[in-house]
């Protein structure tokens, strides 16, 4: 995710923390500053890395119930609202969506009983939510932020647990595509209400609510993706008329390139056209800083990037995307030659046009008889 930096790595999963996580632990300071100044604010800092840990848990109990299901976590990313944990693939039936989804508000429910088991019941639930009082004890607030996190969740709207808990109880009886939709038109619907409630209570829902709402529609977007990727073929939608670097071209080759065309993205080719890697354009920006024009371009290119038949279908070339988290996918023939690119804004594009043909026919054309086909 943009805007976000790698703090450490977890049994295989790197641990990301987005940048407006420090707006929330500068609130929490200044809250804890203004009643009770530096003791309670360094008592706040301390609460936050508290509660930082019981999110990191809630995510790990999302990661264990996938690797349950053999999907793997490349990483977990910390935001104001929670955590979102990145799934190299999607569940392949709605159970397992749906105990990968109920597995991380389970956690919290452990942890916040054995906190009130801890207290004896000394503290009431009544205390416990009031979790923005630091005159409370420390314990009794991170049971009052756990108990809390559980609820949040819950709510039925993507990127929140609930969501992913609806839409799998959804997909039992719709399908998947379907669910998703009906499931992301509720999380929106709920996001107008967190913002219209925001501007006369809390600001920071007005956050939550577009957040939502964006979260929601990206979600939508996948479903539709993936709802067709089984039934196109890569090189349908590949691009075709591509510039591309040869071996032995350096990054001052490749800013002329970079300057002349509209690409970001450009393979690089031995003599016999055979795929070696992809240079973008951050890269030879980068290369261009730290090394040089004349530096080759070899040493500045990626050569993580995945090779696709162009025979294969467009499924098969988003699951390399996802899994290799990879700006472009190279297609080659059968003589392992490149012939096309996959990119995100390739996939986009299909989108636009699927989107495009099927209003046409909605308001009834072709007309007069007409058959009428499409290639996407």
């Amino acid at each position: 995710m943009a805007w976000s930096f790698k703090i450490g790595t977890i049994a295989g999963t790197a641990l990301r923390v987005h940048i407006t996580f420090a707006l929330l632990l500068v609130w929490i300071w200044l809250m804890h500053y203004r009643i009770g100044g530096a003791p309670a604010a360094w008592e706040g800092v301390a609460f936050i890395l508290a509660v930082f840990i019981c999110v990191v848990l809630h995510e790990f109990g999302h990661i264990a119930a996938a690797r349950y299901f053999g999907i793997r976590t490349p990483d977990i990313t910390l935001l104001p609202i929670g955590g979102l944990a990145r799934l190299e693939r999607m569940p392949e039936k709605p159970g397992q969506e749906f105990v990968i989804a109920i597995a991380g508000p389970l956690v919290n429910v452990a942890i916040a009983a054995l906190i009130f088991l801890a207290l004896h019941g000394s503290t009431g639930m009544e205390a416990a939510a009031d979790v923005e009082d630091p005159r409370l004890g420390f314990l009794a607030r991170l049971a009052g932020v756990n108990v809390f996190l559980v609820l949040f969740n819950m709510i039925p709207a993507f990127p929140m647990d609930g969501g992913r808990v609806l839409r799998a109880a959804l997909a039992s009886r719709l399908s998947w595509s379907r669910a998703t939709q009906v499931a992301a038109s509720i999380g929106q619907g709920l996001a107008f209400v967190f913002g219209f409630i925001g501007l006369f209570y809390n600001p920071l829902l007005i956050f939550i609510g577009i957040f939502v709402y964006l979260a929601a529609a990206a979600e939508a977007q996948n479903a539709q993706i993936r709802d067709i990727a089984g039934s196109v073929l890569v090189g349908d939608v590949m691009i075709t008329e591509f510039a591309s670097l040869h071996h032995g071209a350096n990054i001052a080759d490749a800013i002329d390139m970079l300057l002349a065309t509209t690409q970001r993205e450009f393979p690089v080719v031995d003599a016999s056209g055979h795929f070696e890697g992809l240079l973008t354009r951050d890269d030879m920006i980068r290369a261009l800083k730290e090394k040089g024009a004349e530096t080759p371009v070899v040493g500045a290119m990626r050569t993580d990037i995945p090779k696709i038949h162009y025979r294969k279908h467009l499924q098969e070339s988003l699951r390399l995307m996802q899994e290799a988290s990879v700006p472009a996918v190279a297609v080659v023939d059968g003589a392992d030659r490149l012939i096309g690119l996959m990119t995100h804004e390739t996939i986009g594009e299909m989108m636009m046009v699927r989107a495009a043909t099927a209003d046409r026919f909605r308001f009834g054309r072709p007309r007069h008889g007409q058959p009428h086909s499409t290639r996407l």
